[in-house]
């Protein structure tokens, strides 16, 4: 199909200062067992266009499942069209912008192809951990579930820019419900979801049902976390979260312009922040690395065909690059990164974190429960509240263990805690080492009017902060 698509689109090229052509091609499938009972499979295909053209300093997209090539032709004389009608109101002149005209391809790694296992045997393994979930009648419900996503992508500019890459997306889900009276707790693997890059070889959770369950029972049994000042270590499952709101949203560059204010809000950064902001504690390292082969958002190139390559987006606490892509970069001056990202073939590419990750440090788990003697110890998300500035938040866990004269002792029921990003991140005192470290992904990450859900990637140790508000919940 992209040998056709080529000929099509270099047919119907027009003479302007730039053309792009986006083809993407998706499927998936999902398998679910609850509460012992396997429901339908889904599946889904979905395969289109998008068309973006520049002209005379405007710039106009439009998005076609019509593949032929009078469905282009008409794509793009739309594309057009708005290119026409906005040239007089862009906040820049598109025409002096010099869009990237990259070549080369990206694959994922899969070692065990989805294909490769039928779909009844994937049942028999989500049946058996299933079965493994139900210890009493305590677990009121549970869930075992497998995602496959696989897609195919074409991008073609008017001077010769080709980037083919494919996708292959394991996203495995597991939950159990416990509940005594007015109290229901929950335990997961994942807490909203897990993702990464890859095949079957990514069914992380096996044999972790009995222990979910067990670990549910054992909330409802548990004492109510206090409510006190304390130092807070989280695991990298909670880590992934508060990467994600408190620093991978507020430095999206389309945001930090206002681009989100009726939506979704803006940010507390500004463009003067960068070279010079002490983010974090000089232990804070964050990178923005789509290259970890296995992670939920590695790709090669982003959706503007711009290469993607590791770089630092806070050293050693200094905030050093925003998540801009090549058009915000433009707009601002400031050197960004490739993660101009849609979600679909009818979605123009917007800034998105993609891998957003915490670079392991150098302290062992057990030396950092060894140096609290009055703390707490969280896992797994279960709710996130942060302002519209993505500054104040509060998140709440699944899980927690008080930390008492450097052990962990008893386990505690509904955690929370809550900061303020920047005087959270500063309070950073110790940061884990590679054996600590763990590669996380979501599929479920909401931005954009109309809204697109894209997956995103992050990688974290587990942390260590002073002086958090620690609180338990209803």
């Amino acid at each position: 199909m992209h040998d056709i698509i080529k000929q099509r689109f270099h047919k119907i090229i027009p003479n302007v200062e730039f053309c792009s052509l986006r083809y993407l091609e998706e499927r998936s499938e999902t398998l679910r067992v609850r509460q012992n009972v396997t429901e339908p499979p889904t599946h889904s295909h979905d395969v289109g266009i998008m068309l973006t053209v520049i002209e005379k300093g405007g710039l106009g997209y439009a998005a076609t499942s019509d593949l032929s090539e009078a469905g282009l032709r008409e794509a793009v004389a739309r594309a057009r069209h708005w290119a026409s009608l906005c040239k007089e109101n862009m906040i820049i002149d598109f025409s002096k912008l010099t869009m990237p005209q990259g070549r080369g391809e990206y694959h994922s790694k899969v070692e065990k192809p989805w294909d490769s296992v039928s779909i009844a045997d994937k049942l028999d393994l989500l049946q058996t951990e299933s079965a493994q979930c139900q210890l009493n009648d305590k677990i009121v419900d549970w869930h075992t579930q497998l995602g496959s996503v696989q897609t195919e992508e074409l991008y073609l500019t008017h001077e010769g820019g080709e980037i083919t890459q494919s996708h292959h997306y394991l996203i495995p889900s597991m939950r159990v419900v416990a509940n005594q009276g007015v109290d229901t707790q929950y335990r997961s693997f994942g807490g909203y979801g897990y993702g990464w890059q890859g095949g079957l070889e990514h069914i992380h959770f096996l044999g972790k049902g009995q222990q979910l369950a067990e670990e549910a029972l054992q909330l409802l049994a548990a004492p109510n976390c206090p409510t006190e000042t304390m130092d807070l270590i989280l695991a990298p499952d909670q880590m992934m979260l508060q990467i994600h709101e408190s620093i991978g949203h507020p430095l999206e560059l389309d945001r930090i312009l206002g681009d989100e204010r009726n939506y979704a809000g803006t940010s507390f950064v500004t463009l003067d922040m960068f070279g010079t902001y002490q983010y974090g504690a000089p232990l804070l390292n964050v990178t923005f690395d789509p290259t970890h082969s296995e992670q939920f958002a590695s790709y090669g190139f982003d959706d503007e065909g711009l290469p993607a390559e590791k770089t630092y987006i806070i050293r050693d606490g200094i905030l050093t690059t925003p998540l801009g892509g090549a058009m915000s970069q433009a707009r601002t001056g400031l050197a960004g990164v490739a993660n101009a990202r849609a979600t679909s073939w009818n979605r123009p590419p917007i800034d998105r974190m993609a891998n957003l990750n915490v670079e392991p440090g150098e302290s062992r788990f057990d030396d950092m429960i060894s140096s609290i003697e009055r703390g707490i110890f969280m896992q797994t998300n279960l709710s996130w509240s942060i302002d519209d500035s993505r500054n104040k938040f509060q998140f709440g866990c699944e899980r927690a263990q008080l930390i008492e004269k450097g052990e962990l002792t008893q386990v505690v029921k509904n955690p929370n805690y809550r900061g303020i990003s920047a005087t959270f991140w500063r309070n950073l005192k110790k940061v884990g080492n590679t054996d600590t470290f763990e590669v996380l992904g979501l599929p479920n990450c909401g931005k954009g009017e109309p809204n697109q859900v894209i997956r995103v990637g992050h990688a974290s140790p587990a942390c260590l902060f002073a002086n958090v508000d620690v609180f338990g919940g209803v």
